[in-house]
């Protein structure tokens, strides 16, 4: 018993050891670019999505809105707040709020951030291009589709939300960028290292065979198991990188991996807290709706092309 207890200790560190390998350096890379956009060229950022609020964008200010919400390293009980002081702040041409904007900034802001991205490129250009352009194109649908049916009517509620005062105080540039990366270390690695074992885990007692079967081909129904799986799955981006990694090893499909990349943040249960405040039930629950519809159709599209 104690033999095959340490045989499979060993099989499992070599699948972990190899994955940490792998990975490592971009979930490092990843906090060092978190962290530098966060302390340097977090406030630029959104001053620029304010300073929008003075012109007359249309179309391109939801495109504008949704580049910068994947440029925004906030976590979405960030993003909330920040998303208050930006309605509070400017109007539109007919006198109603640009919830349009909003929305784009807010969709793509959950989806993806610049050290998810690093994270990302562990997967293979193909799969980080994807990534990058399907949350960009769920922002910017976001947005349209709220300009169309809301136009006149608000759809979200900011009461009670104030903008966070910011951590990154210290005067001395390099103390403030050495405090948001540990805040950012501590915040992740847990996450890191159990996406790590977890994928060890799947490696070593789930067959390749049963991945295929789930998740590859060009089957709806392979984009549609990705898209609910990413539901309880996800728990922090950078946790679910190493099991996508092997699940794209093991033959999961492109398709199935960009509906799990979408409905894994999008429904992580921390963001659909604050949603729920800020939409209310019947809002929410269109929220959802666009959430697994809008993954199911990109999975089903990169899988065609």
């Amino acid at each position: 018993m104690i033999d095959v207890l340490h045989r499979e200790a060993v099989y499992l560190w070599y699948y972990f050891s190899v994955q940490l390998e792998q990975i490592f350096k971009y979930w490092v890379l990843g906090m060092v670019l978190g962290s530098l956009v966060s302390v340097f060229l977090k406030e630029h950022i959104h001053r620029v999505f304010r300073s929008m609020g003075k012109k007359r964008l249309g179309i391109l200010g939801i495109i504008s809105a949704s580049i910068l919400g994947i440029a925004s390293p906030l976590c979405m009980y960030g993003t909330i707040p920040i998303a208050a002081s930006f309605s509070r702040s400017g109007v539109m041409e007919d006198g109603s709020r640009r919830d349009d904007w909003l929305a784009a900034f807010m969709m793509s802001s959950i989806l993806l951030n610049p050290q998810l991205i690093i994270y990302s490129a562990a997967l293979g250009a193909p799969a980080l291009a994807v990534r990058i352009l399907s949350c960009f194109l769920c922002g910017v649908f976001a947005g349209v589709l709220i300009r169309l049916f809301y136009r006149r009517h608000p759809f979200f509620s900011f009461k009670g939300f104030e903008e966070p005062k910011s951590r990154d105080t210290d005067s001395n540039l390099l103390l403030r960028f050495l405090k948001n990366l540990g805040r950012n270390v501590k915040a992740t690695g847990w996450y890191f290292l159990a996406g790590i074992l977890l994928s060890a885990l799947f490696q070593r007692y789930v067959p390749a065979d049963v991945v295929t079967r789930l998740f590859g081909g060009n089957e709806a129904l392979g984009v549609l198991m990705a898209a609910t799986v990413g539901v309880p799955l996800y728990a922090c981006g950078g946790g679910t990188i190493p099991l996508l990694q092997a699940w794209l090893l093991d033959g999961m499909s492109l398709g199935s991996a960009a509906a799990f990349m979408i409905t894994g943040p999008a429904t992580k249960i921390t963001n659909l807290g604050a949603l729920k405040i800020v939409l209310g039930m019947k809002r929410f629950v269109l929220y959802l709706v666009y959430v697994m519809v809008f993954s199911f159709l990109t999975g089903l599209v990169v899988n065609f092309v």
